[in-house]
């Protein structure tokens, strides 16, 4: 079972406003007193805000209904009701909200800066019958119900903001190679779908923080729901580039690249699209001597590393490398000449 909590489908309603309240005054020595009937409170709020320290959606499983309370009553003397409390629904960063069974998007939090965002407002309070007085009717017996608030069904997703998202079959090295850049620690180990859920980690280079995120292996058939990789896609949907990741080791590395671009493709040409290069993973292996070379005589329309994480071969031109794309997705102006998925990095 996997316990990342990128998703969730909850209830909201705002409060309903209170009514409107009929009074009289009665006062000694008054024998005619006017209305005095107060509005009714305003129903309260519904409204998100964004938690720097949030970093999954697993509270919003536990608690499916989120509701404000309602407005108080009018009452007399010309007393207004209180307003309801409003309910607060706290949201990580890379959060997005929809109508449940719809992709448009109603809102997004794209950091941790945005400002609490207002869904629905609450029922507006009813009049007390203070405000039908007139020449006419010197006693109205009329007050206003409050206005009703709104329930509504939503998907909450996560998508988490990464510059760099790492693409790679399972077992190819995603996960040691975050370890080894960042002070990350996902779980490693030497069988296949250790990753199941993301990680992200922060690589600094030249004094610039690159958020590089490791998502769950992806496997031939991936985009029809097989394995994990698929349905952790959205969280690298932002990344200004990708990483595949190509286990060296393995006798089908040449097929690799094609395969996993493939699955892209299936699942967003757009995330397909994105300014790209391509890791031969493992140079340590004996079984993967010359196997670098005949990957970048395969894709000679990418741009190809070799690396080790066991022996640091290769560490720091792939950093330097990280650290052009996430500067040319920064200045717009330097993208006119590059390639798609060629940078014109210089190692």
């Amino acid at each position: 079972m996997i316990n990342f909590a990128d998703e969730a489908v909850i209830t909201v309603s705002s409060g309903k406003g209170g009514n409107g309240c009929i009074a009289f005054r009665r006062e000694k020595y008054v024998e005619f007193g006017g209305p005095a009937g107060g509005d009714g409170g305003r129903g309260g709020d519904v409204i998100f805000v964004v938690k720097r320290n949030l970093r999954t959606l697993a509270h919003l499983r536990y608690t499916h209904t989120y509701k404000a309370r309602n407005g108080q009553d009018g009452m007399g003397k010309n007393c207004y009701g209180q307003d309801g409390e409003d309910v607060i629904i706290p949201v990580p960063p890379g959060t997005v909200i929809r109508h449940n069974g719809e992709t448009e998007i109603l809102h997004e939090f794209l950091s941790d800066h945005e400002e609490p965002w207002v869904f629905l407002r609450g029922g507006n309070g009813g009049w007390g019958n203070t405000h039908f007085k007139s020449s006419v009717k010197q006693a109205p017996r009329i007050a206003y119900s409050g206005k009703n608030g709104e329930t509504i069904e939503l998907k909450v997703e996560l998508q988490l903001m990464a510059d760099i998202g790492f693409v790679g079959f399972p077992n190819a090295g995603k996960s040691s190679l975050l370890d080894r850049f960042t002070n990350a620690r996902p779980k490693i180990a030497p069988y296949p779908f250790t990753t199941k859920i993301p990680n992200l980690g922060v690589l600094t280079v030249a004094d610039r923080d690159i958020i590089l995120a490791d998502i769950p292996g992806i496997i031939e058939g991936a985009h029809d729901g097989l394995g994990l990789g698929i349905r952790f896609l959205k969280h690298i949907a932002r990344s200004a580039a990708l990483a595949f990741l190509i286990d060296l080791s393995d006798d089908n590395y040449l097929e690799a690249f094609a395969i996993l671009l493939d699955e892209l493709q299936s699942f967003s040409p757009d995330l397909a699209a994105k300014p790209r290069l391509v890791i031969g993973t493992k140079l340590d292996l004996p079984e993967t001597e010359g196997r670098l070379d005949e990957l970048k005589a395969a894709l000679p329309s990418e741009r190809v590393f070799g690396l080790s994480v066991f022996s640091g071969l290769g560490l720091t031109e792939l950093s330097a490398a990280f650290l052009a794309f996430v500067r040319a997705g920064e200045k717009p102006e330097i993208d006119e000449g590059w390639g798609q998925s060629r940078p014109d990095i210089k190692d």
